[in-house]
């Protein structure tokens, strides 16, 4: 029985996934087996010798100690995606609120409250005052094209806008995804300097921070108007401040409020609400069970930050799982350590990224109750495990 340890409430409907007869699931649980987290910090938190994966039920991983886990091959999964419908919803909100000055406007109203029978002639009199534009037939340039820029593109295509999308990095999935009404930019800057709306879905990096900086601002359309949905530190908040205030960025919706945003009428923003439906939640939790339990039943690796992804079909009684520094001479060292002992492969898969490689080997015969100690003693491997197939 596996033992896995949850550090935040985890959705029910995620934890049904692990079966009571072959998973114990608790928040206090010695020597788990795998944790189930979501927002909570883990970063000084002691990993247990038993630990052999962390699953995030959501995208971001800053709260969990990846090169410590990487080093102890312990593979660490989100669920890139899990949340995009959530998130693609509410950006379509942001580009509608930020068009039509509908939130001032219900504030004036609300505060017609108590003038009787004048109400409607007041409307009828100020409404001009929260006059915007429509979104159809616009320009929307929609920066990076994973899970949630491709929904948001399809769906502002099927709004009637004119959709520009820029990722070089697109994968092949998503480019199957995407509408055919939406044009390629051949570069950001092309992209900036044309659209009506601009909208950025790209993860954060060290080429990604203030990837909206004064200087790609300069290039954009006066009135334009700027959603960030994925991460604060993509755009810059003085740079933002100031192209408002010189009358280039005529509204900025963002779901990351920091306290200079704050004092700007022409700032919207959102209490980090991107992932916050019962939805997105039961699908990241759904999505962070199935990974831990592949992985910890049959050694599957698929969405994992610091490991490949390596799946491979059942091929036998006994597979052997070895995570390595991605080195030289490391697949031969094994092979040869497997056939000293008479042991034939049945099936065997090699994968790499970055720093560190992953194997799982399907043998046509099992192996001494040892194997995983006498694996350890090669330099360069970090991680040995043998899971007997039931």
């Amino acid at each position: 029985m596996y033992k896995i340890q949850t550090l935040n409430n985890i959705s029910t409907k995620g934890l049904e996934i692990l079966d009571k007869e072959h998973f114990q699931v608790a928040s206090k649980v010695d020597s788990p087996d795998g944790i189930l987290v979501r927002s909570a910090k883990m970063h000084d938190m002691e990993l247990p010798p038993s630990l052999k994966a962390i699953a995030r039920a959501g995208a971001g991983v800053n709260n969990i100690p990846i090169e410590k886990c990487s080093s102890r091959g312990i593979p660490v999964f989100n669920t890139p995606g899990a949340n995009a419908n959530s998130v693609k919803e509410l950006v379509i909100t942001a580009l509608l609120i930020t068009s039509r000055k509908i939130i001032p406007g219900i504030g004036w109203v609300r505060g017609l409250a108590g003038r009787g029978e004048e109400v409607p002639a007041l409307v009828e009199k100020d409404k001009a005052n929260f006059v915007g534009p429509e979104i159809r037939g616009k320009r929307l340039g929609v920066v990076g094209l994973g899970a949630v820029g491709v929904l948001v593109a399809n769906d502002a295509a099927a709004l009637g806008m004119e959709v520009m999308g820029y990722d070089p990095y697109i994968s092949v999935e998503s480019a199957w995804g995407l509408s055919r009404s939406v044009k390629r930019a051949p570069d950001i800057d092309t992209l900036v300097s044309s659209s009506d709306y601009i909208t950025i879905h790209v993860p954060l990096t060290e080429t990604t921070a203030s990837l909206l900086n004064k200087q790609r601002i300069a290039k954009m359309k006066r009135g334009v108007r700027l959603l960030n949905f994925a991460r604060a530190e993509l755009v810059s908040t003085p740079d933002i401040l100031k192209a408002i205030e010189d009358g280039i960025v005529e509204q900025y919706a963002t779901d990351f409020p920091e306290e200079a945003l704050l004092h700007s009428d022409r700032v919207i923003a959102f209490p980090h609400l991107g992932a916050s439906t019962p939805e997105a939640e039961d699908n990241c939790a759904i999505m962070a069970a199935q990974q831990l339990k592949d992985f910890l039943e049959r050694g599957n690796i698929k969405n994992s930050v610091n490991f490949p992804d390596c799946e491979m079909a059942t091929n036998g009684s006994t597979r052997v799982l070895i995570a390595n520094r991605n080195i030289p001479n490391m697949v031969g060292q094994i092979t040869t350590l497997l056939a000293s002992r008479k042991i034939n492969i049945s099936e065997m898969l090699n994968r790499h990224k970055g720093d560190f490689a992953y194997n799982i080997i399907d043998l046509e015969s099992d192996v001494p109750d040892d194997f995983s100690d006498q694996v350890m003693k090669i330099e360069g491997i970090i991680m040995a495990r043998v899971i007997r197939m039931r």
